[in-house]
């Protein structure tokens, strides 16, 4: 991906709580309180939630019959769920490094905001790196490995997950009560990662623009400011138009 995409994604929503970390500035902001926390929820789905026809392509392939299952919790066209995908995820689409080891990006920065306040998160000792990992993905779990170490809240909080690059920060906003729901989801399937996507967006405001098609609205808020030079809005219409 695209972690610049992931950097701007950070600037939607900060939701620290594990950490005790609270956002300033932010466009939109997720509190602390536990019943805001509750109301931001949608319908969950259980942890081994996967389509029979999955069992084989979980971790490295979306099927029609994915989009039809997200499209219709959310209430929109087939085609424009793909197209949002498209063009977040990227033509790869691509949510594994090896199975249930999600593509991961870690921050440093965002792992110190929220380790600098952090009460009562502890450190996973025994926390190892999956094998088989070689050049960028192994450096990035490497980071991550090394973080979780000496706070691992903080450590999957500060890094952006899946093909989607959700920052850990969002758990909330994903449906999740705690960020280790949240990585466990991550590191099941590719459509796990796909309904997690479904509920952020659905949970920060943008599934309005979605169901109406509002490219430029939807972009704005998933991808920056600087949506438009990227032509993040242009592409997923076009994208729409070919899936339609």
């Amino acid at each position: 991906m695209r972690l610049s995409a992931a950097l701007l994604l950070s600037a939607i929503i900060w939701t620290g709580a594990a950490c005790g970390q609270s956002s300033s500035g932010s466009p939109t902001q997720v509190t602390d309180d536990s019943a805001a926390a509750d109301s931001l929820r949608v319908a969950s789905f259980p942890v081994d939630s996967v389509p029979a026809a999955d069992a084989e392509n979980r971790y490295s392939k979306l099927s029609d019959e994915d989009f039809r299952i997200v499209a219709e919790e959310l209430g929109v066209e087939v085609a424009a769920i793909k197209a949002v995908v498209l063009i977040e995820a990227g033509k790869q689409m691509k949510g594994f490094y090896a199975p249930g080891v999600p593509v991961v990006n870690f921050d440093n920065a965002m792992y110190r905001k929220c380790i600098a306040k952090a009460k009562g998160c502890k450190g996973d000792k025994e926390a190892k790196m999956p094998s088989g990992l070689t050049g960028y993905a192994q450096r990035e779990w490497q980071l991550l490995t090394n973080a979780r170490r000496k706070n691992k809240d903080a450590a999957n909080m500060g890094t952006f997950w899946g093909m989607f690059q959700i920052g850990g920060f969002n758990y909330k906003a994903c449906g999740c009560r705690t960020i280790d729901e949240m990585v466990e989801l991550m590191s099941k399937s590719e459509f796990s990662q796909l309904e997690l996507f479904a509920k952020f967006i659905t949970n920060s405001g943008m599934l309005a623009d979605l169901k109406a098609k509002n490219w430029a609205g939807f972009a704005r808020k998933f991808n920056g400011a600087s949506y438009a030079r990227r032509g993040y809005h242009t592409r997923m219409a076009a994208a729409y138009k070919k899936f339609k």
